[in-house]
């Protein structure tokens, strides 16, 4: 365990590093702020990476978040800006009492009213130098080595610890605890593609950190070496995904704003595409981020998300020595997304401007703009049948109460395609909807809203009646969470993460397991590091939403 400690306390100075050093002398030039020691200002720069960069931006510009840009800042003061990170806002920023201490917390609030440090940029000989291959390719195995069912695996993010718990969907046993990225963001399987299908797709699966560390892991390998090979591609960073052929991965940097192209066998950066650029407001963009990265199941292209530009880039990978770009205006700021069941249209929020986008792959444009509620944050997203609308598609909101549901089918239902079909309430701002094409209820979390009642329990509402049928609250333990849902194989199990809000690196964490007929609580597996998202092999590798 203090081992463990020190390399995360490791991973945290060198992120610190890694996003730009401020002096003394750059601290002392803002006249008008606090006073911080160099200890201190580095300290909370970390504290923001971890914490603030991902809504507000490395350079505090803003996106989902407000800009906090020190003219800004310094007009609130430290005491209401504590008090703003404290509590949370109406708006959609949850509370950090539950997670940062109040001298953190005071802390962040000087640091934001100096002028934000610039980080560095990162090579691609650079990347090369970090990569590492912990197994041959030419000594992977041919065949699963531990005699389970890796197909109903789930991969589950431990997030405060940097690593990937693999649990066994069918004995509910956790089977490993792979070292992975700091704050494991998204992880992709390979995927079944409508041109290339293998025996062995899924096997593989791509993490990407908060770090930009991109992970490769191998679920036909016995424990111990799972993970084959890793690589640096950014030094802020949130998804990745792999390429349908089973050539690339693809990885997605916050900072350095760009998208890295790498070789999925050997793990090494092949190729950069720089993401800056002018927006659909017609202003340029240097942190401009990339958002989610989706492989798309009918073309040979990945979707590209740029989150401040307000365009999805279809990337096509077939020749990428000769890459092939279609840029999709759409809204800012661009963010979670998922497919219609044909795998034709991506649905993704464009969270700041209270829009569900749709794009459709085929053609390579934008097909639709949908206004919802504040903040849509759908995740890997739900697609259902509704009796009156059709195939339909939902989302939470991280600003408000609700999930709202619209129709997705343009050529068996027109009338209703891409408008909001109907709504449901919840209690509280959420960050996740699952359902299963077996199971005839959504499941909807809370996980934004400051109140621990609401905060640790899950909405579940009927596909036909479109109510409420129960609440389900998961712990009262306080500072913990329900957060993310994932069915099994076969639609029969859901299960939802129980996570510590505070930094966990104790094996505190569960995740509660439920009937999906019943709804009644099955079991609970226990012995996880702050568990997360996790994803089924089968249902991810197929497209099951």
């Amino acid at each position: 365990m203090r081992k463990a400690l020190a390399q995360m306390t490791a991973v945290s100075l060198a992120v610190g590093l890694a996003l730009g050093g401020a002096t003394l002398a750059q601290a002392a030039e803002e006249k008008q702020a606090p006073k911080l020691t160099k200890a201190e200002f580095d300290q909370a720069k970390t504290l923001y990476f971890q914490h603030c960069a991902g809504c507000h931006g490395v350079l505090r510009k803003g996106a989902t978040g407000k800009s906090l840009q020190p003219e800004e800042t310094m007009k609130k003061g430290t005491k209401r800006l504590h008090r703003i990170i404290q509590l949370g806002t109406e708006g959609g920023m949850n509370n950090f009492d539950n997670i940062l201490s109040a001298k953190e917390i005071e802390l962040l609030s000087k640091y934001i009213q100096h002028e934000p440090p610039k980080p560095p940029e990162m090579s691609l000989a650079l990347m090369k130098e970090r990569t590492k291959v912990h197994v041959q390719p030419k000594d992977y195995p041919t065949k699963p080595l531990h005699g389970r069912n890796w197909e109903n695996f789930f991969v589950v993010i431990e997030r405060d610890v940097g690593k990937v718990a693999i649990i066994d969907g069918d004995k509910h046993e956790v089977v490993a605890h792979i070292p992975t990225g700091y704050a494991v963001h998204v992880i992709k399987g390979s995927e079944h593609h409508n041109v290339l299908k293998s025996k062995d797709t899924g096997r593989f699966w791509y993490t990407m950190g908060r770090d930009g560390k991109m992970t490769k892991i191998d679920l036909w390998q016995k424990p111990e070496k799972m993970l084959v090979a890793e690589t640096q591609v950014a030094y802020d960073a949130r998804d990745v995904a792999v390429s349908g052929d089973g050539k690339y991965v693809i990885g997605g940097g916050y900072w350095p704003p760009h998208a890295v192209i790498v070789d999925a066998v050997t793990m090494e950066p092949l190729k950069v595409i720089s993401s800056r650029g002018v927006n659909v407001d017609g202003d340029y963009v240097e942190e401009s981020r990339v958002a989610a990265i989706y492989d798309t199941p009918n073309e040979s292209s990945w979707l590209v998300s740029m989150k401040e530009l307000g365009q999805v880039w279809q990337v096509d990978y077939s020749d990428i020595d000769n890459l092939r770009v279609d840029k999709i205006d759409s809204a800012k700021f661009l963010h979670d997304g998922f497919f219609d069941p044909t795998g034709r249209y991506f649905q993704i929020a464009a969270n700041a401007s209270n829009k569900m986008v749709v794009v459709d792959t085929k053609e390579r444009k934008l097909e639709a703009m949908i206004d919802v509620d504040k903040l849509p944050h759908p995740g890997p997203g739900a697609n259902w049948i509704d009796p009156k609308c059709g195939p339909v598609a939902g989302t939470t909101h991280l600003g408000v109460g609700k999930v709202t549901v619209w129709g997705n089918d343009p050529a068996g239902h027109k009338a209703q395609a891409w408008k909001i079909c109907y709504e449901v309430q919840t209690d509280g701002a959420g960050l996740f909807i699952r359902t299963h094409p077996k199971s005839q209820y959504v499941w909807a979390d809370q996980t934004k809203h400051p109140e621990p009642e609401v905060q640790q329990s899950i909405k579940v509402f009927d596909k036909n009646t479109r109510e409420v049928v129960k609440t389900i609250r998961l712990t009262e333990k306080p500072g913990q969470a329900a957060v993310h849902m994932e069915f099994n194989h076969d639609g029969s199990e859901v299960w939802v993460s129980v996570w510590n809000l505070k930094d966990s690196k104790e094996p505190n964490g569960e995740i509660v397991v439920f009937d999906a007929k019943t709804l009644k609580e099955k079991t609970r597996i226990k012995g996880l590091y702050a568990p997360t998202g996790k994803f089924n092999v089968h249902n991810r590798v197929n497209h099951v939403t």
